[in-house]
């Protein structure tokens, strides 16, 4: 019996990939700052988020896989079928300075939470794990960097064991969950646009179609006609996985909410700048092994995400230019490709330099996040529609609606935040 689980379980694990690790990547440290701040500032008012965000991200993800794996190309490559070159280069440069802010900011919040470890300053961790994150970018092949993104996803539960210790009233916070609070004031609207920002995040739409490109070359098939089309398993499977990674990622967001809302709002800390300060602040609150899981989840969600902004953005910028790229490329086949990798991570290890609040520059890059994707969505929507460009095999109704919903939400959010 226990050895037929332990099959069952292995099976399941082997069934997940570009999906998992997207769900993963998704609560990076700006993901962590953002509902921290949304349950500090507001506490559990948008816990609902949660239950709108999950299906709204599955449909958007899905279609940015489906786009990969039936065109044969990342998301550039396809929206420049159909798109001005001018409009896909602002995309591509827009995703730079995004991701890289975002670098910036995740460096220093994972800084910040060794720092509690560890009391050396902080500037030194930002330049180590920056240097690590880009060396081992570049010396690592896809396969072998996908296969621990994926492992890194499981330090993500650390927030789930946080929520459940702090020992939640749940018929207050079923309510809070399953009844909805309309966002009032800009802070309100501001902190939704983030949640929208942070969890449906441009850089995760490139990231996703270029993970199933790699995973195609990863079997052979090199040239791009050899990468046309894909089976109808093969399509179910990454709607599968994509539905977990999406659960998965919504889940933590949710007690990542939950855990601030009872802890620093009930107490009245409201304000808080850094990693650090947030885990030092749970730690009278909720005692020091959550306080430790807080700052070990920002950590290692870091590692993985960091990885994903810098890649994304080379691959948008490759795509548009026409550069060489792949994580299964040397660095000697692809030097623009590995050269945006290292450009990002060393402005990213710059900013921290400045005198920034970490915390809130990883709340403002979720706005504008928040901002940016449904422009993106809506040529992204475009894409997938076009029969002869998806290969006779389009998003379905259903994924199209959802994605259209999904645009529209984003853009009321964001004119929410202007207007209220």
């Amino acid at each position: 019996m226990i050895r037929r689980h332990i099959h069952t379980a292995r099976r399941f694990w082997s069934s997940l990939g570009p999906g998992i690790i997207t769900g993963a990547a998704d609560d990076d440290p700006s993901g962590i700052a953002t509902y921290t701040i949304a349950g500090a500032q507001l506490g559990t008012r948008l816990l609902w988020t949660a239950l709108l965000t999950w299906p709204l991200m599955a449909a958007v993800q899905t279609m940015c896989a489906r786009i990969g794996m039936v065109t044969g190309r990342g998301l550039v490559g396809a929206l420049s079928a159909k798109l001005p070159r001018l409009v896909v280069a602002s995309f591509a440069v827009a995703l730079l300075v995004a991701n890289t802010i975002n670098v910036g900011a995740d460096l220093s919040g994972m800084a910040d939470a060794m720092e509690l470890f560890t009391s050396v300053n902080s500037h030194y961790w930002v330049v180590g794990f920056g240097v690590l994150t880009a060396w081992a970018t570049i010396r690592f092949q896809y396969l072998q960097i996908a296969y621990v993104l994926k492992w890194l996803s499981a330090v993500l539960f650390a927030y789930v064991i946080v929520a459940f210790r702090v020992g939640p009233d749940w018929a207050s916070v079923l309510r809070s969950t399953f009844i909805p609070t309309w966002p009032t004031g800009s802070e309100a609207w501001a902190a939704l646009v983030a949640i929208l920002g942070t969890t449906i995040s441009p850089y995760l739409f490139f990231w996703q179609a270029a993970q199933e490109v790699e995973e195609e070359r990863a079997l052979g098939r090199v040239e791009v006609e050899q990468r046309y089309g894909a089976t109808p398993r093969e399509i179910v499977r990454r709607k599968f996985d994509v539905g977990v990674g999406t659960f998965f990622s919504n889940l933590v967001m949710y007690f990542i909410i939950l855990t601030a809302a009872l802890t620093l709002h009930a107490h009245g800390l409201t304000q808080i700048s850094t990693s650090r300060e947030a885990a030092e602040a749970l730690r009278p609150l909720a005692g020091d092994f959550s306080a430790g899981l807080y700052a070990a989840g920002v950590i290692g969600v870091g590692v993985l995400a960091i990885p994903t902004l810098t890649c994304s953005a080379a691959y948008a910028l490759a795509e548009t230019f026409g550069w060489r790229h792949g994580l299964s490329e040397p660095l000697r086949g692809a030097p623009a490709f590995y050269g945006v990798v290292v450009l990002s991570t060393t402005f990213g290890i710059a900013l921290d330099f400045f005198d920034i609040n970490p915390l809130r520059a990883l709340f403002w890059t979720a706005v504008i996040n928040g901002l940016l994707a449904p422009f993106l969505l809506v040529g992204i929507l475009y894409a997938a529609s076009d029969s002869q460009l998806m290969q006779t095999q389009p998003s379905s109704r259903l994924g199209r609606a959802v994605v259209l919903v999904t645009t529209v939400v984003m853009f009321g959010a964001a004119a929410g935040m202007f207007l209220f």
